[in-house]
């Protein structure tokens, strides 16, 4: 079956391997998924991750960090514009995330930013997901 939101697929991916303490995650490769897997790294939710190729797939593997012995990174992840309703936002509308303990997705013209990297840019656009 095929699947209907690549980044909601992905985050759920993420949740599940966290939730059973999975050092690393595969993911089917897309640009935008590679864009979020960057801008996780970037923000410190993750340790690192790789595009792995196979004979037929190219899927990215994520590896997940944890704080201490069993404590994720990641405590919530939440996908907020979706396909039967997309979620945009103005550079003004922009909401910042557990008051600045998470962070913003946003699919801009500019490329996928953080909340706090679009405000800096003045621009907006469509609000991917949250992550804290």
């Amino acid at each position: 079956m095929a699947v209907l939101d690549p980044i909601a697929d992905m985050l759920t991916r993420i949740r599940n391997a966290i939730m059973v303490k999975h050092d690393s995650v595969l993911v089917p490769a897309s640009r935008m998924k590679l864009a979020v897997a960057r801008l996780l790294k970037e923000e410190g939710f993750i340790e690192d991750y790789e595009v792995v190729k196979d004979k037929t797939h190219r899927m990215i593997k994520i590896r997940i960090k944890y704080l201490g012995k069993d404590q994720p990174a990641i405590s919530g992840l939440e996908r907020i514009s979706k396909p039967g309703l997309r979620v945009y936002v103005g550079q003004k509308e922009i909401p910042r995330v557990y008051g600045g303990l998470g962070v913003a997705f946003i699919s801009t013209p500019r490329g996928v930013l953080t909340g706090q990297q679009a405000r800096r840019q003045g621009v907006g656009g469509e609000l991917l997901c949250y992550i804290w």
